[in-house]
């Protein structure tokens, strides 16, 4: 595409700032450990004053969003400034950043060198629109991996966070993407395992991500008003139910959860399958997915399918969580999940597929059963509904694995070790900001 007709499609400033709340980190004390809490004031007092942003592609509709709509008011209650960018682009922009993202992961194919245009005459546009203000810049997933190759660093340390599992990528896919990452000073990975080959760059941290245990989705819902929520959607709680609460993305396998929940539904006649998908303005490939869902349970009557477009929001999927006898996240491959945190941190069990960072919340004894396929997960959806005092149990030792170790509070302190690594190495200017109030976390 022609860069004047580019520019002239998207007027306006590039980048969109993303509004925010207030959040304080003494929120957390009596729920995350308390050495966590004391370990971030620590870190962020060296860092106080730093400008700090976070760019992606989406504000609403997965689990990057949902880490930065917590992560980045905590930032400011520390002291540091810290803002929430997103990049722009139109549809053809995000049909080629969505397959990028699939063949990351490994999904066949190729890239026209229209489509790498297309990529770059975006990217072009967003990098010059994005001010110089800054000491951090956090780059999340490869929508706008370009931008500080194409504007330069200016000063300001770079970071990529890759949040999908790029261990045996596209080749044409990483062939196009690896060029880009030289310019950044460190990257960020959900596990070890997940660095490409060859990567670029010499430091390399591993921070899984993490749920917010204060946000609407995953305060605790009083039983009366969860159980009213659900039957208000149509639900019926006096069958059981299992749920699946995902994009509407096929490394989900949407349908693979529909054919284990028609298995088990032969042993167990009246139960219920909720699918809950997200779709976000990053995604056109989740409306088609959306309709392959629609015509493959066309007639059935106890298969509920919810959006995020049809007044489905945080406190339904809190509900859905919180009241499912099971919940399903049969993925084939996968960043992290951070729905099977959410949900044993209501303390349901989850069966799950073995895939990315889904073993990471699920040690062996500890959040329900991991599955390979659609056999296994027929059986172990039926296992733990067969016998609910060890779902339940399970579930019990899933919530306190979630709050030591993938709490949005363990995240923070991963993220400002980075930082404060990072401004060791090249100290940050003084400068003369109007900071924030001291924060507190003391009990």
């Amino acid at each position: 595409m022609d860069t004047f007709f580019l520019a002239a499609s998207l007027e306006g400033p590039m980048l969109d700032l993303v509004d925010i709340g207030k959040r304080s980190l003494s929120a957390y004390r009596g729920i995350a450990p308390d050495e966590q809490l004391d370990e971030i004031l620590h870190l962020a007092e060296r860092l106080r004053g730093a400008r700090c942003l976070h760019l992606n592609a989406t504000p609403y509709g997965g689990g990057v969003s949902e880490i930065l709509r917590s992560g980045v008011p905590l930032l400011n209650d520390l002291g540091l400034v810290a803002e929430w960018q997103i990049i722009r682009g139109d549809d053809a922009f995000f049909q080629i950043t969505k397959r990028l993202h699939n063949a990351l992961q490994g999904a066949p194919g190729g890239f026209s060198e229209s489509d790498k245009a297309t990529y770059l005459a975006h990217s072009q546009l967003n990098a010059s629109h994005l001010s110089d203000d800054y000491d951090f810049i956090t780059v999340h997933d490869p929508q706008p991996a370009a931008l500080p190759m194409l504007r330069g660093r200016r000063g300001a340390r770079w970071l990529w966070r890759c949040h999908i599992d790029t261990s045996h990528p596209n080749p044409e896919a990483w062939e196009f993407i690896r060029p880009f990452l030289p310019a950044y000073d460190a990257a960020i990975f959900t596990m070890a395992e997940f660095i490409p080959p060859h990567f670029p760059l010499s430091r390399v941290s591993i921070h899984p991500p993490a749920i917010d245990p204060l946000s609407p989705k995953n305060l605790p819902l009083p039983e009366d008003l969860a159980r009213h929520v659900l039957e208000w959607t149509g639900v019926r709680l006096s069958r059981p139910l299992v749920t699946q609460i995902s994009r509407f993305d096929p490394w989900k396998d949407p349908l693979g959860v529909i054919a284990a929940y028609r298995r088990v539904r032969a042993h167990v006649p009246e139960l219920q399958l909720a699918l809950v998908g997200s779709l976000a303005l990053d995604d056109p490939e989740g409306w088609d997915i959306y309709r392959e869902i629609r015509d493959a349970t066309a007639g059935d009557n106890l298969i509920h399918i919810f959006t995020n477009l049809v007044g489905v929001g945080n406190i339904e999927v809190n509900a859905f969580q919180s009241l499912s006898n099971v919940v399903i996240q049969k993925s084939i491959r996968e960043g992290f999940g951070l729905v099977v945190s959410e949900a044993l941190w209501k303390g349901t069990p989850v069966v799950a597929g073995r895939a990315g960072g889904i073993p990471l919340q699920m040690p062996e004894g500890t959040g329900g059963l991991l599955v390979d396929g659609v056999e296994e997960c027929a059986k172990a959806v039926l296992h733990l509904l067969q016998r609910p005092d060890e779902a339940h149990h399970l579930g019990e030792r899933g919530r306190e694995h979630v709050r030591q170790h993938f709490l949005v509070t363990r995240m923070l302190r991963d993220h400002l070790r980075l930082l404060d690594a990072l401004a060791h190495e090249k100290p940050l200017e003084p400068r003369s900001l109007a900071l924030t109030s001291q924060p507190s976390a003391a009990p």
